[in-house]
């Protein structure tokens, strides 16, 4: 099946339902006895110290191409929101203007971060109306907002930490993003030989949540909003000599949803969650996974941009273990070596990623690259070596 997907904001109208499964997971699912069918992922909203330098950065490093703005020039007296695209992935840009903005007082709590992973649906009413019998927080109820566009039905609810969830139906809109923004255009030119598009769509967001909270929010995200289990990482499968954490991961129906959620466990050493929780201040999303279709091509057109990774020592590659284990993949392994990218198989397939070091100057929010041949997994060949990878960064920071 390879016909193409055609969206009312096309978006999607150059990938196909196949590439589509491998990027995000797509399965089959009956969405009428879903009791909170979520579509896709609308947006990733961040809240920045600077949205003007944090936008221009995400156009230059991580090629995403500016569609959208809102701000003093359009009315919008507070702030400023920039919105940049790649392929369905949408991040929104936002920074404070006026000095006793609450968006000011976020940063100065959390530094750059996540505020909002809004979920596309098809029936924000019945959401709602769900997620309160189930005892969720409202922050904002159903509510149509306009323009000459068309109409797109909105509401809000809390999650964990100051995460929100906006709920969006924009199924009556045809604009370039939400009513109160105007089209937008990136003035920032790729580089010659450089790949159109870097990635194609978030395939996951991770939230991290204080000791002993994480069933507490893979239960919320069960009865709310209706996802499934979908993955447990505990005990040895997910810790290294000094540090530890323990995760599950949660999606919705259709598998274009999946937000892993961890928790610190007890060790003898500071984790990367423990480092995490202290530094943003509580619960938060700690990294976004961006799907790619050709991961060596990305990383190499981010690193001549700047972007840091994580590094992996040779003998990671040298493992005949390991070599033994993934078998033949794409890309040589002497290429993943090159370029530090990381390569697991499972019954399904096979994956390749990487991790950015944190991008900002707090030690919180960074990024996975991944590259999906089958595998609906998370890398769990990997877990030691990225985590002695990051243990390594947090000890040069003296978090460790």
């Amino acid at each position: 099946m390879a016909e193409t997907l055609n969206r009312p904001d096309g978006r999607l109208d150059d990938v196909s339902y196949d590439q589509l499964r491998q990027l995000v997971g797509l399965v089959d699912y009956d969405a009428s006895k879903d009791p909170f069918p979520v579509r896709a992922m609308d947006a990733v909203e961040f809240v920045v110290g600077n949205a003007t330098q944090t936008a221009w950065f995400y156009q230059v490093a991580f090629g995403m191409r500016l569609v959208a703005y809102s701000g003093p020039e359009t009315g919008r007296r507070d702030r400023k929101s920039f919105v940049l695209t790649s392929g369905s992935a949408r991040f929104v840009i936002t920074g404070g203007v006026a000095p006793d903005s609450p968006l000011l007082d976020h940063h100065r709590r959390h530094g750059d971060g996540v505020v909002d992973l809004a979920l596309e649906v098809a029936d924000v009413d019945r959401c709602v109306e769900h997620a309160r019998a189930q005892g969720a927080t409202v922050l904002a109820e159903p509510e149509d907002v306009s323009d000459e566009h068309g109409t797109v039905r909105r509401a809000v609810l809390a999650a964990y930490g100051e995460t929100r969830h906006s709920l969006i139906d924009r199924s009556r809109y045809h604009g370039p993003y939400l009513p109160g923004f105007e089209a937008a255009q990136s003035t920032v030119e790729r580089p010659a030989g450089a790949p159109a598009r870097l990635f194609q769509a978030v395939d996951h967001c991770v939230g991290n949540v204080e000791l002993g909270r994480m069933d507490y929010w893979v239960d919320w995200y069960n009865r709310v909003m209706g996802f499934v289990n979908m993955a447990e990482f505990i005990g040895d499968d997910i810790a290294t000599d000094y540090s530890a954490l323990m995760s599950k991961v949660v999606s919705n129906g259709n598998h274009r949803v999946k937000f892993p959620l961890n928790e610190p466990a007890v060790a003898s050493r500071k984790s990367q969650i423990d480092e995490y929780l202290e530094f943003y201040g509580g619960p938060g999303c700690q990294h976004i996974a961006l799907a790619t279709n050709d991961i060596v091509a990305t990383v190499s057109a981010m690193r001549a941009a700047g972007v840091e990774f994580l590094d992996t020592p040779d003998s990671y590659y040298d493992d005949p273990e390991l070599r033994a284990r993934i078998g033949e993949v794409r890309v040589p392994i002497e290429e993943l070596k090159r370029h530090r990218v990381l390569v697991d198989r499972d019954e399904d397939g096979y994956l390749l990623q990487i991790f950015t070091k944190p991008i900002g100057d707090r030690p919180t929010v960074f990024y996975e690259l991944i590259e999906r041949h089958g595998s609906l997994g998370f890398g769990k060949g990997n877990f030691k070596a990225l985590f002695e990878a990051i243990e390594r960064e947090q000890e040069r920071r003296g978090n460790l």
